[in-house]
């Protein structure tokens, strides 16, 4: 039976299409941005790949941090669930881009702009219908400006609008695909939608990908259970203890299972075992319980 595309919503894939391919990435932050076009002439991205050894780790950065010409620091994230405190870690998350970019001796002046772009598959702002609000500090009353030293720009993904054929849009349109159909679509509007889709379609046809892909969105979903479990068990004396041992036991499951998968696909032990993280012997003992 045919599987349908990884989605680009998924941490793994979403870092492997926009983290290790400037044009794309470049062409989805002018969507966004209203830096000046020489600002993309040369873009550092920092640790741009989910290293498959740190599968296990729930807890690893799901985002895409990025410098421009001017030493611009830009943060991308994807959010696919409705959050506690958001607002809150939105505002500490870029704060702490800012501050992190100060260095011992430094003058204030050397300080860089920082910019927090949110993708978020719910609707997060109710105030308005606007898929891009952009939040920089002003006076309410006066209207003046603070000088540019933070952005936070947030995208919601249900509110593109039917009829709306701009590039950012086509952009939430693209993030949002199920179908192949949907994508090829999509790859008829841009050269850079096209390209992007071109990774999704390549890796959605490497079984090694698509098993690394699909182990991250079980962590996910693992994740939410957890914290789940522990806000109905919150007031009750034993929550953190109970958390981290749910989270060592998934931790390890998640490499089980992500070893099962592989094995039922018939891939080789030392892929397995570079993929997980788990020993020969581990690996040959889940082997036993496959048919021959």
């Amino acid at each position: 039976m045919k599987k349908e595309p990884l989605s680009p919503k998924n941490d793994f894939v979403f870092k492997k299409v926009f983290g290790g391919n400037t044009p794309v990435l470049t062409d989805f932050l002018k969507a966004v941005l209203d830096l000046p076009d020489d600002e993309y002439q040369w873009i550092e991205v920092l640790d741009p790949n989910l290293r498959p050894e740190n599968i296990d780790d729930k807890y690893c950065i799901l985002d895409i941090r990025l410098h421009t010409k001017s030493k611009n620091v830009i943060d991308i994230e994807i959010q696919v669930k409705y959050q506690d405190f958001i607002w809150k870690r939105i505002q500490f998350y870029a704060a702490k881009m800012l501050v992190e970019q100060a260095k011992s001796g430094d003058s204030y002046k050397m300080l860089p702009r920082v910019i927090s772009i949110l993708i978020a598959d719910f609707v997060l702002i109710k105030e308005n219908e606007e898929l891009h609000n952009r939040f920089r500090l002003y006076d309410e009353k006066t209207k003046a400006r603070f000088p540019d030293s933070m952005e936070i720009d947030i995208l919601e993904i249900p509110k593109v609008r039917v009829g709306d054929e701009s590039q950012l849009s086509n952009w939430m349109r693209f993030f949002a695909a199920k179908t192949e159909e949907d994508f090829m679509a999509l790859a008829q509007t841009s050269p850079a939608i096209a390209e992007a889709w071109g990774v999704i379609k390549h890796l959605s046809a490497d079984e090694s990908a698509r098993i690394i892909a699909e182990s991250r969105e079980k962590a996910r979903l693992d994740m939410e259970a957890y914290q789940e479990t522990g806000r109905k068990e919150g007031l009750q004396e034993g929550l953190q203890e109970g958390l981290r041992k749910g989270l060592q036991d998934g931790r390890q499951e998640e490499k089980f299972e992500v070893a099962r998968n592989a094995l039922r696909e018939k891939l080789p032990v030392e892929t397995i075992m570079k993929l997980t993280g788990l020993s020969l012997d581990e690996v040959k003992r889940l082997a036993a319980d496959f048919p021959r």
